[in-house]
Parts: structure tokens; sequence; C-alpha cells
């Protein structure tokens, strides 16, 4: 006999209709759910990728762990694939394919840093808004999905604080090697009891592909429609600030935008190597033409009007201080200033460094040696220095050491911005000497260049008084002002740990 509960979803104030259904299996009814939140004292067992996420397609996620765990090639044998996917009757056999692609052979040690470090932004980018506020107002929730286990974990502890409590297959391996098989049985042991329990599915498939839904008291269902009108969550409402993330693509990889990509490579390949010799071959004035030519853009803004600055008790040129965001930062603000400018450099390579067109040096991470240096190249002209010591994508700022502050008066804060639309021109993890490569193969790089006003002298160390530590926070306040951007107190190695599992010493 089935029963019949009356219960209100609600979203902040108003109240949605409960639309009743046909029966469910054994004293459990499906309801239709609208857009809200659930507010009650009971555990929530919900799906992933249907109650979750927006995007009802899984291949994008494989797609990732493909050509970041595996390369291009098994990336592209995933693409050519596709079609057949579409064409397999089951989704058990589908999804049996693209795991075995996209695992097989691929070391554990080495996805770490993809489950951890790459597979969360992209879930949190695909996040709907109404499906968050019902899972997060749930102090007890049990994640069910149909992905490898190891895929979702690392999204699920870190960002939505689900540890124990999640019911996904796990992947067989040999020697610390995927063999691209999952076990047959998901992994429920750890998991609460559910009796009581409210069910999240996007489809009745999915229940009945679950026992653990079964246990249920009640399901609901997410429909297409109204999934249709999801928002996708704001960065403003992550659980936690996503600051760090690893990785080359810096799109979604859904087939048709993957098509794009493998169809660019050979160009984008073709195109960094044009860049690069013009880069290093010609004079600023004719390498700008032929940059936007090519599709990159450098966007200058200067407020001040710089005054050419006299020879002064701490040096003899101007510090330019700008946050991080590429290895090629100084070389943008030559552009911008239309002279050459030296600078000092972290972890560069010295081939990186033998073809650059200003002069770089590298920093020893001795402060007394680094700030003789420094010091010295100031008194030959004009110096630019990256006090983050690392790049960082997202909108944040890391910490500025405070070196530059006890090197001169002489501080001109810039504040850098970048945009790219296929490849980050970054890693941690990865292979840095392609770094430059793979930022030169981005279709439209472009750079905004901000020049903002010269520190006061009431704001410096030797004139106004300030200690190191304020001036570096003043500066770091400024540019974050500029950029709209926040600032932390992360620094290099909070990045390397966090990404790579080391302190970024190279």
């Amino acid at each position: 006999m089935l029963f019949d509960v009356v219960f209100t979803i609600t979203s902040g104030k108003l109240p949605y209709q409960r639309v009743k259904v046909s029966h469910g299996p054994a004293a459990t009814q499906f309801k239709f759910l609208k857009h809200g939140s659930i507010f009650v004292d009971k555990t929530l067992v919900f799906q992933v990728e249907g109650a979750l996420l927006k995007s009802c397609s899984l291949f994008p996620y494989f797609m990732l762990v493909a050509f970041e765990a595996g390369g291009p090639f098994r990336a592209l044998i995933l693409l050519l694939l596709y079609p057949l996917l579409l064409l397999v009757i089951s989704n058990e056999v589908g999804l049996k394919i693209v795991v075995f692609v996209s695992f097989v052979g691929i070391k554990k040690d080495k996805f770490r840093v993809v489950g951890t470090a790459i597979l969360p932004k992209f879930f949190l980018e695909d996040i709907g808004r109404q499906g968050f506020d019902i899972v997060m107002s749930y102090d007890r929730k049990v994640a069910v999905t149909e992905m490898p286990k190891i895929m979702v974990e690392g999204f699920l502890r870190d960002y939505l604080g689900i540890y124990n409590t999640i019911v996904a297959r796990e992947l067989k391996e040999f020697r610390g090697y995927f063999l691209g098989v999952m076990e047959e049985k998901m992994d429920a042991e750890p998991l609460m009891s559910t009796h009581s329990s409210i069910g999240l599915v996007c489809s009745r498939k999915s229940y009945y592909n679950h026992k653990i839904f079964s246990d249920c008291k009640e399901i609901y269902l997410v429909t297409g429609a109204e999934k249709k009108k999801w928002q996708v969550l704001p960065r403003k409402r992550y659980p936690k600030p996503l600051i760090f993330h690893d990785g080359r693509l810096a799109f979604r990889p859904t087939p048709l935008a993957s098509l794009a990509m493998f169809i660019w490579l050979p160009y984008g390949f073709l195109l960094s190597i044009i860049r690069t010799i013009v880069y290093i071959s010609l004079p600023f004035k004719l390498s700008l033409p032929i940059l936007a030519l090519s599709g990159g853009v450098v966007t200058t803004a200067s407020k001040p009007a710089l005054p050419d600055h006299q020879p002064t008790t701490c040096g003899g040129g101007v510090l330019y201080v700008c946050n991080h965001r590429t290895l090629i930062d100084p070389l943008m603000l030559s552009w911008a200033l239309t002279k050459s400018v030296s600078a000092v450099t972290y972890s560069i390579s010295r081939f990186l460094s033998s073809i650059s067109p200003i002069k770089t040096v590298p920093l020893t991470r001795d402060r007394e040696k680094d700030g003789k240096m420094m010091k010295l190249l100031l008194s030959q002209g004009d110096l630019v220095v990256c006090p983050e010591g690392t790049t960082c994508r997202e909108p944040y700022l890391l910490r500025f050491s405070p070196l530059f502050a006890e090197i001169t008066d002489e501080i001109v804060p810039v504040a850098m911005e970048l945009q790219v639309t296929m490849f980050h021109g970054t890693t941690a993890s990865g292979l840095k000497c392609l770094d430059l490569t793979f930022h030169l193969m981005n279709p439209n790089p472009t750079y905004f260049v901000n020049i903002l006003n010269k520190l006061p002298s009431s704001q410096t160390h030797h004139a106004g008084g300030k200690s190191k530590f304020e001036v570096a926070n003043y500066v770091q306040n400024q540019i974050a002002t500029a950029l709209g951007f926040e600032c932390t107190n992360l620094t290099r190695k909070d990045k390397y740990r966090i990404l790579a599992g080391n302190d970024g010493f190279v």
C-alpha cells in the first residue's frame, strides 16, 4: 500500500508546489523536484552527476583525465571513439569503454594531481546553484556516482566536506598502474543507515541502478527541464575558495570543443614557433604589430606620466613590482614601456633565459645575495620583480616577499591580468619547459598591463619609515584593488604543496 506524505519544498520565502507522479516500489514515493532547498533533519542521498552538476554528460571529465594524465594522443583516441559511444545502447558499456581508454596504464601516483588539482575546478564550474542549495542544507550527505571513486573523492572531500560517505566503484590496479577496469560492486560499507533518508536523483533509471536508493523513504526526481533552468554556482558561494589549480586545458573539453582543439593544435604549434622568433629577434616597435596580427593583444593602461628618475642613494633605476601571471610578465611590461627592463627570476630554465630579449638574472633565494644583486641591477637601469615568487591563475594575489621594499624607494606597482582561451602557460606538476610553448599556442592570448602610481614617499621603507612588511602589503593591496583581486597570505610553498606535493624548489 502506498502512502502519500505531504512535503513542502521551499526556496527562501516562497513554497513550490509538490507534483505527484506514479508510484514507486515498496513504500517509496517518487516526486518531481522543483528548484529550491529542502530543510529537514534527515540524511540526503544524492546522485552527483544528476542532482548536483548542471551537465548530464561525463565526457568532459574523462577527456580531462585522458589529456592531463595520459597526454594528447590518448585524448585523441577518446575523441575518435565518441561517435561509437553514441551508438552504444547500454550506458554501462559506454562507461566501461571511456573508463578503459582514459585510465588504462595510468600510474596511480600521477593521477593524484588530476583528481585533487585539476578536476575539482571543472566540477565547481558545473555545479547548479539550485542543486547545491539542496545538498548543502543537509548535515548528513551520501554521494552516489557512476564515475570511478578516485575521480570525485578529492572534489567531494575538499569542497563539499563529504569524506567516507561516497558510493562509487573503485578502479582495479596492478603494481601501482590502473588496469582501466572498475570493480563490479560499489563500496557502500562505511555508509550510515539510510532507511529514513531522502533520495535525490535525475532519473528513475538512476534509482533502479543503485540499491542504496531503495532504502530511502522518499525519492525526488530532478527533471531535465528543471536542470536547464539551473544557474551556475557563483564563485563567491564556493564552500572553499578556488585559489590553486593545475593542468593545461583552459576550457571545458566537450566533444565539439575538443575537436576544435585538435584541429587547432598543428596551427597553434607553428604559430608558437613564429611568435617565439618574433619575441627574440625583433625590436619592440616591430614585434608589437606582428604580435597583434598573429592574434596576441597587449593592452596598456598608465595612470601617471612616468618621469625620468634621477639616480638616488637607493639606486639609479625604477623598480617595477608586478603580480605574476606567466613567465613572460617582464617582457609584457617591456612592451608596455617600449623599452627594455631587466628582470629577476625564480626558476626559469637556462634555455628560456638564453633566448629572452631582455636581461634575466636568477635569484639564489639567499636574501643577502639577492639584495646586493638587485641593487646592482638597479644602479644600471630599471628592474622588474614579481614578489609572489610563483604564478597564480585565479583572481587572488599571493603574499608578497618584502625583499624589494629594502632595495629602493623608487617603486612603481604594475597590475598584470591575462586571458587565455585554450591552454594555460603555467604548471606546477607538469613539464615547465613547455610553459612558453603552451602559452603561445593560444589563439588570442590577451595581456592587460596597468602601470600604477609610483609609491609616495610616506609609504616607502627608507624615506617614509615604514617597515618592509608594511610596504609589501601596501603594494599588494594597490595591485589587488586595481585588478579586483583578493589578497592572501599563501606563498609559493603553499601552492606547490597543494598542487605537486613538494616545496616547489627546482
